[in-house]
């Protein structure tokens, strides 16, 4: 049975505070702090567990190799030699963000009744432009069968892919025929557009989606100005849900007529600029939550703390709930490591919509896996980084030893 998966990025043992990421205003703020990972680690994975008791399914990627030596390979220099920037962006971890993993269309939405998946290039930033081969490699293992799954080398540079954070689907269920929206940017202020239309109308080719049920949105130039780096800081759709901020989109009118022309059952639940700002709506990432369906057929909300901590983005959803609109349930989890690097709930994760048989399943979490997971971090992983240590080898050779422990725990020696 066709059900959606969501697969969360594991944090990797390299997780820092580098600044790598031009337009992520949380990366810019917090760079040059000293980071936690296995407490990030050990967070993400308690969302993952609280996910699964909720009923729903849950699955994971492993972190990639770090440092990436192969990629200092290629530009000429090692790891030892590289210069200190060279180092930070061969170290970051910021794979752990598999909502730019990949874009996927399921079987309902394809003209050969297959799920594709089209890995990301993210091209734009020079740390995560390194990463699709990693992302690649482990795609086709959890979705190589190919009776039931398509999975793609990356659309060419220059045109900047970024995955699922700009792309939402709208349908009736998960298994029924969807909408598929791509959202794509120009340069707001001084922060480039990291999703180039181009590369979204080429992903939509390659899937075999039918014209009729794609839609191309332009974010506006004020959410890519405010810091809204990907759509999924100000937008996000699930089943006939679409949850949005006022000021997403460039041409908002236009998109909603054509949203409920071409899915007339769609709930559009925007919040006004008035009563929760832009900068309120990046700082606490409101919509980058999870927006899920329960068992019960409740949507529901999984967000980060900063979200409780901001007055005006608690007051709306405490009143949105009251109000008895589409979301019924508020889920709060602390996330506070991947959120200081511009991440929340919603970044860490990757939808799939599948049959859980069908994927390799040693990707797929359970009860015990993930207390294995868990113990094996708490052992291994470093308590702390400081920007300083990424220079010290003996950073380099934990992060390497951990990551290769963990692929052998689970299986995957192959990835190691």
């Amino acid at each position: 049975m066709r059900t959606e998966i969501n697969f969360d990025g594991i944090v990797g043992p390299s997780h820092n505070y580098a600044g790598l990421s031009l337009g992520n205003l949380a990366s810019t703020k917090n760079f040059g702090k000293t980071s936690a990972p296995r407490a990030a680690a050990l967070q993400g994975l308690a969302k993952m567990r609280a996910n699964l008791e909720r009923g729903l399914p849950q699955g994971f990627f492993l972190p990639l190799r770090r440092p990436d030596a192969a990629w200092l390979a290629q530009l000429g220099t090692t790891v030892e030699d590289a210069a200190p920037t060279l180092r930070a962006n061969a170290l970051s971890a910021s794979s752990m963000w598999a909502a730019n993993a990949a874009t996927v269309s399921p079987a309902a939405d394809t003209a050969d009744g297959r799920c594709h998946l089209t890995v990301a290039n993210l091209v734009t930033m020079p740390h995560r432009s390194h990463e699709w081969a990693g992302t690649l490699e482990q795609l086709r293992i959890a979705f190589a069968n190919p009776a039931h799954f398509a999975v793609h080398a990356p659309v060419p540079a220059p045109f900047g892919d970024e995955g699922a954070a700009n792309h939402m689907r709208l349908c009736a269920g998960h298994d029924a025929p969807g909408i598929e929206v791509f959202v794509y940017g120009a340069a707001g202020g001084p922060y480039p557009a990291r999703q180039h239309r181009e590369a979204s109308e080429a992903v939509a080719r390659i899937h075999g989606l039918s014209p009729e049920r794609t839609v191309f949105a332009r974010q506006s130039d004020e959410a890519i100005a405010a810091g809204a780096f990907h759509n999924d800081v100000v937008a996000v759709a699930n089943e006939r849900v679409l949850f949005t901020h006022e000021q997403a989109f460039a041409e908002r009118d236009a998109l909603y007529a054509t949203l409920h022309a071409k899915l007339p059952e769609i709930e559009i639940v925007e919040v006004p600029a008035a009563e929760v700002s832009l900068a309120d709506a990046i700082s606490s990432y409101l919509f980058n939550a999870q927006l899920v369906t329960l068992p019960s057929g409740e949507a529901a909300l999984v967000l980060p703390g900063e979200a409780r901590e901001t007055p005006s983005v608690w007051r709306w959803l405490q009143a949105h709930v009251a109000g008895n609109g589409p979301i019924r349930h508020l889920f709060v989890h602390d996330l506070r490591e991947s959120m200081a690097n511009g991440g929340g709930p919603a970044c860490l994760r990757l939808r799939v919509v599948a049959d859980p048989a069908t994927i390799d399943p040693r990707f797929i979490a359970t009860p015990e896996k993930l207390d294995r997971i868990e113990a094996l971090v708490a052992r291994l992983w470093p308590e702390h980084i400081a920007v300083e240590n990424l220079s010290d080898p003996a950073l380099w050779t934990t992060c390497i030893e951990a990551r290769v422990a963990l692929c052998s725990e689970l299986g995957l020696d192959e990835l190691a």
